[in-house]
């Protein structure tokens, strides 16, 4: 059928597009990275234990990562914009109803909500960026990807100190407010590649990528790419360092408190805790370009390497240190570092190894994986450090998930996307006409 009837057959400014699926995707990223503030308060103001309270958290995310296939399935049927601005309604309803929720169930059901437009935006932004940039997949998948991770960097002390004067309740719902309406602003800008479009010059540019990036050269469908035995492997790569990331991005407050760093002044007047949220907001979105730049010229598979065994020799210096608040805030900085990278690493590789045409549905079925991990960090995690009494075995899980992870991705991942290749390169020779008339 072409392009939608919802957007219009026009190359735009492919730049301005990866401008505004930023912006889109810095509005949602409070619904995770913001979390862990409201988790105390929540407790005590509900009457809930931890882990009851961490149910909402991974209700969202499993939304938020479970239904992208779908909504992609819904991008390429209707259109980028149509998807990101009903997104962004249900982006703000999700913290406007938390914030009126006066039980664990309610709260549960709202962030769900929000995880339902959160994933669709995310989804959506990401997949647009894959399909414009195919010359520059892992860095603009990684600014992209950015956005969401960055995005809290400006706003975690206002929101602290909106929680501290204002309550929880009233904090998640002003926000609500100017975060959905963000998301529908930039959704209403976005719109994905006429059918067939390629970036000036892309020949020759898809040559020299290649000599660089196992690159297939067909579009499988998701029923074709499950079939790949390097999807697999993706899949279970995803699921251990999205839960090593996870629990820090869900626990990192109850952990500070459990070390007694957490209300420890630093610099500036801000605790430990306060300037260890900011520093890992800006390392998390600073970085998903950076290493999705470093996998445009040594190969993913390599970045994975690299990145995923400098997160569990940090999570190893964080166990021994994490009492010191110094240490406490530039570990847990560097563990965003050494790990936010798989959302441009992981994209980039999908659309490396399974083409373009079905970017979007695809990398949602992958990102199911982190709904996966979920699970593991938000009320797992929370269970086992009370039963454990401390956050040690939760710790040292992390490190050897890691490690794992950076072994898999060089002899592992590796030989298998080289046979994805080599089988991309004969479903293109079996449908080329052999000649002999019609």
């Amino acid at each position: 059928m072409g392009v939608s009837a919802v957007e219009q057959p026009r190359v735009v400014n492919r730049w301005w597009q990866l401008i505004a699926g930023f912006i889109a995707m810095m509005a949602i990223a409070n619904l995770q990275y913001a979390w862990t503030l409201f988790t105390t308060p929540l407790t005590r103001s509900l009457h809930a234990s931890l882990a009851a309270v961490q149910v909402a958290f991974a209700a969202f995310v499993l939304t938020e990562t479970w239904l992208v296939p779908f909504e992609g399935y819904l991008v390429d049927l209707l259109g980028t914009r149509l998807i990101v601005v009903l997104g962004g309604i249900l982006v703000g309803l999700g913290w406007i109803g938390a914030g009126l929720s006066h039980s664990v169930g309610t709260l549960v059901f709202w962030y769900a909500i929000g995880g339902v437009g959160a994933g669709a935006v995310y989804g959506a932004c990401v997949g647009n960026a894959l399909k414009w940039f195919p010359d520059y997949r892992g860095l603009t998948a990684g600014v992209t990807a950015g956005g969401y991770g960055i995005g809290t960097a400006l706003t975690v002390a206002p929101i602290a100190a909106m929680i501290k004067t204002a309550g929880w309740s009233q904090t998640f719902i002003t926000w609500g407010f100017i975060q959905g309406i963000v998301v529908i602003v930039m959704g209403l800008m976005l719109v994905q590649p006429p059918k067939g479009w390629s970036p000036p010059g892309w020949k020759a540019k898809e040559a020299l990528i290649t000599a660089r990036v196992q690159m297939s050269k067909v579009d499988m469908t998701p029923g074709q790419m499950v079939q790949q035995g390097s999807f697999w492997a993706l899949y279970f790569m995803f699921v251990l360092m999205g839960f090593t990331g996870l629990v820090v991005t869900a626990q990192l407050k109850p952990i500070a408190q459990f070390y007694h760093v957490d209300k420890v002044v630093v610099a500036f007047g801000l605790s430990a805790l306060v300037l260890a949220l900011q520093l890992d907001r800006i390392l998390n979105g600073v970085a998903r370009p950076f290493w999705g730049w470093v996998s445009d010229r040594i190969g993913r598979e390599n970045t994975m390497f690299i990145a995923f065994g400098l997160q569990a020799l940090t999570i190893v210096a964080w166990i021994g240190l994490i009492g010191h608040p110094v240490w406490f805030i530039v570990l847990s900085g560097f563990a965003f570092f050494s790990w936010s990278e798989i959302f441009s690493l992981f994209p980039s590789a999908v659309g490396d190894l399974f083409g373009r045409t079905y970017a979007t549905t695809n990398y949602g079925i992958l990102y199911t994986a982190k709904g996966v991990a979920s699970i593991f960090a938000g009320p797992v995690a929370a269970a086992a450090k009370h039963a454990a009494g401390n956050w040690a075995p939760i710790l040292w899980s992390m490190a050897v998930a890691s490690a794992v992870a950076a072994l898999m991705a060089l002899f592992w991942l590796k030989p298998l996307a080289r046979r994805t290749v080599a089988e991309g390169a004969r479903m293109v020779a079996a449908s080329v006409p052999t000649g002999g008339g019609e």
